[in-house]
């Protein structure tokens, strides 16, 4: 065999809870499971400075420190922790086919079953100060850090479902929760701007964006602009919550895995099953709905399972 061509039982591709969940327990199956972590080892969790909703960690920790005990775990079982990223698929549509996974376009993975964790990433607008406050009070996550903004001044960037989902959610915890809207009207379900029309802690400000974060290492305010008028209004808030949408990293799987509009890959009734034989997804990258660092880990205990019981099947 070319020595740049490996083969394995089971590849797994992506390093956030639910890949490394799915190492776990595919380790634990004898599986003997590689994971290539992509270029964020971790995953997004890593740019979380504190995670308090997690089990099993009483005082917290940081998203960094856990993603650490999740490989450290893994390895413990005997997975094959590499960092890499799939360039290339080439994934069989037979039952007990090889499925082929290019890493770094060179290296060439043959694996009998493949669990697919890319994970998605947050929609952020792209300012300097914007990104240099992510994890200091800039958050693309409201139910992951809005229990930190407890009684404080928070502002929500978008003007769609989950801008408004953010929104409320945070005016349970919150003093003041400020919705800055680009446009003269939000593109949110009537029923959503219902909700947010009728809570009296959220206040809505169109035509409105976000000119500038306001901090040195975290976030004391933000200076908000009318695109209109041009005129500037600074607004004193600790918190920024980002809610422009995540984008599911799958685009080296188009064509091949079946996907929604959005491109968040489809899996079948309750399993991780995707449409092809021994593929399969879990984490983000499949779950639009919740995106929580425990349900991805479910959903990768989950397809590791699904990846046993394939293999199992074939002999």
């Amino acid at each position: 065999m070319d020595g740049n061509i490996e083969r394995i039982k089971c590849l797994i591709i992506g390093s956030g809870p639910a890949g490394y969940s799915a190492a776990i327990y595919a380790a634990r199956a004898d599986l003997h499971p590689v994971v290539y972590t992509g270029m964020q080892m971790g995953g997004q969790l890593t740019t979380t400075t504190e995670v308090d909703n997690y089990p099993g960690y009483p005082n917290g920790t940081d998203g960094t420190a856990m993603m650490e005990d999740f490989k450290n775990q893994a390895e413990r079982f005997g997975t094959d922790v590499r960092f890499g990223m799939a360039t290339k698929v080439e994934f069989s549509n037979e039952v007990g086919g090889i499925h082929k996974v290019t890493i770094d376009e060179s290296k060439v993975i043959e694996a009998n079953t493949v669990i697919i964790s890319t994970g998605a990433t947050a929609k952020y607008l792209g300012i300097e100060s914007e990104q240099r406050l992510i994890g200091g009070g800039v958050s693309a996550c409201a139910t992951c850090d809005g229990f930190f903004y407890k009684g404080q001044d928070v502002v929500v960037i978008g003007a769609g479902d989950t801008a408004a989902e953010e929104a409320t959610y945070l005016s349970n915890i919150c003093r003041k929760v400020t919705i800055l809207v680009r446009k003269d009207y939000m593109r949110a379900s009537k029923a959503m701007q219902h909700r947010v029309n009728k809570t009296e802690n959220i206040e809505v400000m169109y035509n409105t964006e976000l000119d500038e974060v306001l901090g040195d290492k975290v976030v004391e305010g933000v200076m908000a602009i009318n695109n209109i008028s041009k005129e500037k209004t600074k607004l004193d808030v600790t918190g920024v919550f980002v809610a422009i949408g995540h984008k599911p990293n799958t685009e080296i799987f188009k064509g091949i895995l079946d996907m929604d509009e959005v491109g968040y890959l489809i899996t079948k009734g309750k399993t991780t099953k995707t449409n092809l034989p021994g593929v399969f997804a879990a984490g983000d990258v499949q779950d639009k709905e919740y995106r929580q660092a425990i349900t991805a880990a479910g959903t990768g205990c989950m397809a590791a399972l699904d990846s046993e019981r394939y293999l199992g099947s074939l002999e």
